[in-house]
């Protein structure tokens, strides 16, 4: 039986990079050390740790991983795939021993500079504004769809940034990690409908943005 190694495996994003995803592995105790060596003068803002888990076989996982999203990989010999990061934390989830995100992007709190932080939270914003119902054209209390067959339900805009669910105030994000029960980031707009056309058709329209 050919011998397996216990390790972490990884999905990064850069905001310098919208819309793709780094999915790799580490046999290190944590994953800071490798995302200090990413951040190289070649790259203008540090990398995110958008999921990290340990797993039996860290090999076998990260390279099941490459192939089910091989054809979205930019470069053959380089592990960047064009895909959303809730694609590949979706298999790492049934596969994990131990969630490791939030011990890792705690310590990246600690390590990273301020300057650092700044930079990559400022080209985020340049990147994709905030979503704003108003400025896409949904008026308040228009009434939106979550787009699932197996949880379908309605929730009625509240506010430019807000909508209303069972009596409860949410953004867009946080009611939808609820639906899909999730705990990892998530970019809502795809899953809900309005008349006919997804969120992230409206936001497309109004801020020219093709990261979602």
């Amino acid at each position: 039986m050919a011998n397996t190694k216990n390790g972490i495996v990884y999905v990064l994003s850069n905001p310098a990079m919208p819309g793709i995803v780094k999915i790799g592995l580490t046999t290190r105790e944590s994953i800071n050390e490798r995302l200090r060596e990413l951040f190289t003068t070649s790259v203008p803002v540090p990398f995110e740790c958008e999921f990290a888990c340990k797993v039996d076989d860290c090999n076998a996982v990260e390279n099941a991983l490459h192939i089910a999203f091989g054809p979205n990989r930019i470069h053959p010999q380089r592990e960047y795939f064009k895909i959303e990061p809730e694609q590949a934390i979706a298999v790492l989830k049934l596969l994990q021993k131990d969630d490791v995100t939030p011990k890792i992007n705690e310590e990246l709190n600690r390590t990273t500079s301020k300057i650092d932080q700044e930079a990559g939270d400022n080209l985020k914003k340049q990147r994709r504004p905030p979503l704003n119902f108003i400025e896409m054209g949904i008026p308040i209390g228009s009434k939106i769809q979550f787009s699932s067959e197996d949880n379908p339900v309605e929730a009625t805009v509240y506010s430019d940034k807000k909508v209303y669910f069972n009596n409860m105030e949410y953004s867009l994000t946080q009611l939808t990690r609820e639906l899909l029960n999730i705990d990892y980031n998530v970019h809502p707009v795809r899953y809900w409908i309005y008349n006919g056309k997804t969120i992230s058709e409206y936001y497309n329209e109004t801020y020219h943005n093709e990261d979602f």
